[in-house]
């Protein structure tokens, strides 16, 4: 009787064994079939500011990661200098504005880079004036004087802003400054009004003690600009062979908007963290302020996150082609690409 039980022993040890390594050839063989992480490098076109919350919170959240996506994050001076490293490959996304890859694609030999998500659905563009100089409405510009800083991109659709409210353009005075000193010289009274993001300089001047009161917002949308914003950009080579990373990302970044609408001090909380000497307050408003005014528009509640319509976008190509001479008018289709989109019903938002 005991040798019987020392055979059967033995047999169940062996069995389980012969299990064990099943097991761990079939963990091993799952491990070896699941596809690598894609590496992307991720460059915004500006330093850090909380327009940028919905990509922090992706990847706090592990969104990124569960795509199956490695970001690293950098950021640069410009979109024009964004656009370059696009276009050679040396970022495969980046954040720009969608006016300056207008531009860009004007060009005979440009690149084709296009937008794959649009994540302003209004432009930033606003005029910041102060009512006590007499400003109420963009009219009241007329016999001004403005603050305008080197390479400020709303000046692209002044023309055609003047044009459409019935301004004399040539009765504004713009003043080039620094963007260094833009809400100083504001608050100091030394002009009448600056140009810049309305989530930007309207907070930075309440900050430095301007009363609200006083102060004036002239979004360009509000007067008939179509334009839309900041938009996600990627090198043509990639997005060719590495669709479903695009559309990954573009998923993520998604969440991170929900997470962003949801959770609006959590995502200013990021984006204080990663700013030297961040002031989570102040982020705070700024987050509130571009949900409301850029992100969550009538237009994305209707149609969803990250579309375009193409006759608007055709209408805004034609209003910054107003200020300069054209030479390969790009059509709504060399500027943005759809295909990365998920369902409409993956994109719409509460």
């Amino acid at each position: 009787m005991s040798e019987f039980k020392t055979i059967a022993l033995r047999c169940l040890l062996a069995l389980s064994i012969s299990l064990s390594t099943l097991v761990a050839r079939d963990v091993s063989a799952a491990e070896t079939a699941a596809p690598p992480s894609v590496a992307i490098h991720f460059t915004f076109d500006r330093p850090l500011d909380a327009s940028m919350a919905p990509f922090f919170l992706a990847a706090k959240d592990g969104s990124f990661g569960a795509e199956r996506l490695n970001v690293a994050f950098s950021s640069a001076t410009g979109s024009p200098e964004v656009l370059a490293r696009v276009a050679k490959g040396d970022s495969e996304l980046a954040l720009v504005d969608i006016n300056e890859l207008i531009r860009f694609r004007d060009k005979e030999d440009a690149a084709p880079v296009k937008a794959v998500f649009v994540l302003f659905n209004r432009a930033p563009y606003a005029i910041v004036a102060r009512r006590s100089r007499g400003i109420q409405a963009l009219p009241d510009l007329d016999g001004k004087t403005v603050g305008v800083a080197d390479g400020d991109l709303s000046m692209r659709l002044w023309p055609a802003l003047a044009q459409q409210n019935g301004i004399k353009a040539s009765n504004v005075k713009f003043h080039r400054i620094s963007p260094a000193v833009r809400e100083p010289i504001l608050s100091a009274g030394q002009v009448d009004a600056v140009a810049g993001f309305s989530y930007l300089s309207a907070v930075n001047l309440r900050d430095r003690g301007v009363p609200d009161a006083d102060l004036v917002v002239l979004r360009y949308a509000d007067y008939g600009c179509e334009a839309y914003g900041f938009a996600v950009v990627a090198n043509a080579a990639f997005a060719a062979a590495k669709p479903e990373a695009v559309k990954g990302f573009v998923r993520a970044l998604i969440a991170g908007i929900a997470a962003t609408v949801k959770e609006p001090a959590r995502a200013a909380d990021e984006v204080a963290s990663r700013i030297d000497g961040g002031d989570r307050e102040l982020e705070l408003e700024r987050v509130r302020t571009v949900l409301a005014d850029n992100i969550l528009s009538d237009e994305v509640r209707r149609n969803g996150l990250g579309g375009i319509e193409p006759l608007r976008l055709e209408r805004s190509i034609g209003q910054i082609a107003q200020d300069f001479k054209s030479r390969k008018r790009p059509a709504a289709s060399d500027i943005f690409d759809d295909r990365f989109l998920p369902p409409v019903a993956g994109r719409l938002i509460n």
